[in-house]
């Protein structure tokens, strides 16, 4: 017996993650001629992944042949899908979509995405097909603008960070707000080699996880209170006498208004409103300001509340105080992203885009889809609202509308994709070619298609061109080919992409940017107006608005969970079963107690938005007032088949529009156990 032939492929990971990992693909010929992916790891020669894939990635082989995906058109009859067409398929929905049009406007067609896939091509670049039709655009608030906003207010735009490959040289490392070891696990290594250094691992998030059990000291600060601690560390620093005050003076401003705003958190009060003790203060401020350099990795886990923009600007500007910005592996960062000075003039025919034109913020779908706002037809693709989108049973409901007509591109038989009119089905990231950036290091990436399309699938480019064709739209930049697209994006004269051409990117797959030897991009002020970071308005911290109460005596926080990505593996059992095999909310023994739970009991969890029931898991990983409810599994895979989300709100952030999922407040109410048996996944009749 012959073994099939087999060959190795290196590609970018898609996913919407910091780490962009390079990797190392196992392709198998199967007896009827068609390559399969058999076998996933990462890439031993690339300087960030370092030969280790994730938890959840390496499994993407099983979701690329999962027997459920959508390999043809698909158009709902009744309460069933039918096999189409192409052609059909298409015919159809360019029809309903002219009619919408000539009855009601551009402004009735709303896309619907996210970072499904963080290609610069299936994710970005296929916004022209809407900005051509002049339809609303889509503000993508649902994880990253809170933070991006907050970061801007600081030190200016383009966002960059600390190189992570100089991290090893920090001798204080926070990580605060972000579970690194599960949301960002290729930066580990170089914490690790810190840390043989002789660098201290200090943990700042609301409950135990797989970064705290790795840190060296876990501060369990109370949630939205991030503003608080850091100022409460700026006094005590200040008072010291630690604060580099030439750096101050050379490289910022605002800092008398700063003095003033820390110089109201004493040790008592800051311990007060945070939950941490004044013993836990005092030492993460000693070492603060005495360790140079010290790095803070920090994460979009504290700007999901309503004051979380505020929180995360008052945490980064905290290297400003010390001047560790001078130093190689000191400073912050909460992402890189801004070090990649692509060309995206026309990316999306962004130069399309009116004043003026309309918008629909992400978070707040349930309410565009009121019958009320006129939106007649809806384009899902990159994204699976139905389970990640607030408030999200009145999504679903919005969805179901008669007069709606929604068309999703996917790669999964998601609850968005089952709530469709049409499902066109989508290529993967080994199936088309595409580019793509980092928010975690400073590596372009280039994939070419590994594989032949299975069945019919299409990218989601090639779709919106020929919908395009038949509303005879000619904006050229909708029909750009991948080359034409990589020229356009390298056509700059930017130092960071000095020496990196279309044709050396194809050849080698993965390119460090052209960056200084010691990357430092604070070192000397930031790109704001007067070339200096603004200390100024300080940052002040703020209670909730929505406070806890008797009626909800409880506040929810919705993590990711180790084993999954959003909600991109949800229909793997295997991740599934790793995970528990069902959602599970970690109560406090004493709110346990308190509420007449016990360990793998059910419980409704219920707010003012809605409910879903859940199997309690009785830790102290949590505190007192804080239930945690890991990852955004399906609603399928829920004991009463109702995503979380159905709990949260669309209150938006302080700062950028961004999510609140982390502000919920809720009461759990023990339950029955629920009759219904969870899906791992589920398929749907074509």
């Amino acid at each position: 017996m012959t073994t099939p032939a087999s060959r190795d492929v290196l590609l970018t990971c898609p996913l919407d993650c910091p780490d962009a990992c390079r990797l190392r693909v196992t392709l198998q010929r199967g007896e009827d001629g068609a390559e399969r992916a058999v076998k996933l790891t990462g890439d031993a020669a690339h300087p960030i992944t370092r030969g280790f894939a994730c938890a959840k990635t390496v499994h993407y082989p099983a979701r690329q042949n999962h027997p459920d995906r959508p390999l043809y058109p698909l158009k709902r009859v009744g309460d069933d899908f039918v096999r189409v067409s192409w052609d059909d398929a298409l015919d159809e929905i360019a029809a309903r979509l002219r009619r919408v049009l000539d009855e009601h406007g551009p402004s009735a067609v709303l896309r619907y995405n996210y970072a499904g896939t963080m290609g610069v091509r299936e994710g970005s670049h296929v916004h022209a097909f809407f900005r051509a039709l002049g339809a609303p655009e889509l503000d993508e608030t649902i994880c990253a603008t809170a933070g991006s906003a907050a970061w801007t207010l600081g030190y200016g735009s383009p966002r960059m960070g600390v190189d992570p490959e100089d991290v090893r040289h920090a001798r204080l490392i926070l990580l605060w707000g972000i579970n690194s070891l599960s949301t960002n696990s290729h930066l580990t290594p170089w914490l690790t080699m810190a840390r043989k250094a002789g660098a201290r691992v200090v943990h700042i998030d609301p409950y135990r996880n797989k970064t705290s059990l790795y840190a060296d000291t876990h501060l369990k600060i109370r949630p939205g209170t991030d503003a608080a601690l850091a100022l409460g560390v700026s006094r005590y620093v200040i008072e010291k006498g630690w604060h580099d005050e030439a750096y101050l003076a050379r490289a910022t401003e605002g800092f008398e208004e700063y003095r003033e705003a820390a110089g109201e958190w004493t040790l008592e009060r800051t311990s007060e409103v945070t939950g941490l003790t004044v013993e836990e203060i005092e030492d993460l401020a000693t070492a603060f300001g005495t360790t140079r350099p010290t790095y803070i990795r920090v994460g979009y886990g504290m700007t999901r509340h309503e004051h979380g923009g505020t929180n995360l600007r008052a945490v980064s500007l905290l290297p400003a105080l010390t001047g560790d910005w001078q130093h190689v592996g000191g400073g912050c960062t909460l992402t890189t992203s801004g070090a990649f000075a692509l060309n995206r003039r026309r990316v999306g025919a962004a130069h399309l885009v009116k004043p003026g034109v309309g918008s629909v913020n992400m978070n707040e779908l349930a309410d565009a889809l009121t019958p009320e706002r006129g939106l007649h037809a809806m384009f899902v693709y990159n994204c699976n609202p139905a389970v990640v989108a607030p408030d999200s049973e009145r999504v679903r409901a919005g969805m179901r509308r008669d007069d709606l007509m929604v068309v999703v591109l996917e790669q999964a038989m998601t609850e968005t994709a089952r709530l469709a009119d049409f499902v066109l089905p989508s290529t993967t990231f080994m199936e088309h070619p595409d580019v793509y950036t980092s928010y975690g290091h400073h590596y372009l990436g280039y994939n070419d298609a590994a594989l032949e399309a299975p069945g019919e699938t299409r990218p989601n480019s090639w779709v919106f061109a020929e919908l395009g064709r038949r509303l005879g739209i000619t904006e050229p930049t909708l029909y750009w080919t991948m080359d034409e697209l990589l020229d356009h994006l390298l056509d700059t004269d930017h130092p960071h992409l000095r020496g990196i051409t279309p044709e050396r990117l194809r050849a080698e797959g993965s390119v460090r940017l052209t960056l200084p030897e010691s990357f430092r991009p604070y070192a000397d002020g930031a790109p704001t107006a007067s070339g200096r970071v603004r200390l100024s308005p300080a940052p002040r911290h703020r209670e909730p608005l929505a406070a806890l109460t008797d009626e909800y005596p409880l506040r929810l926080l919705t993590p990711p969970a180790h084993h999954f990505l959003n909600s991109t593996y949800g229909n793997l059992a295997r991740l599934n079963a790793a995970e528990g095999g069902e959602p599970h909310a970690l109560v406090h023994p004493d709110d346990a107690e308190r509420l007449g739970l016990t360990d793998g009991a059910y419980a409704a969890i219920e707010s003012e938005v809605g409910r879903c029931v859940r199997r309690v898991h009785v830790t102290d990983a949590t505190q007192i007032g804080v239930t945690v409810v890991e990852g955004t599994w399906w609603g399928l895979s829920a004991p009463d088949g109702t995503s979380i989300n159905a709990v949260t709100a669309q209150t938006l952030t302080d700062l950028g529009g961004g999510s609140t999922f982390h502000n919920t407040r809720v009461r759990l109410v023990p339950v029955p156990a629920p009759d219904r048996a969870p899906e791992a996944a589920g398929a749907v009749t074509a």
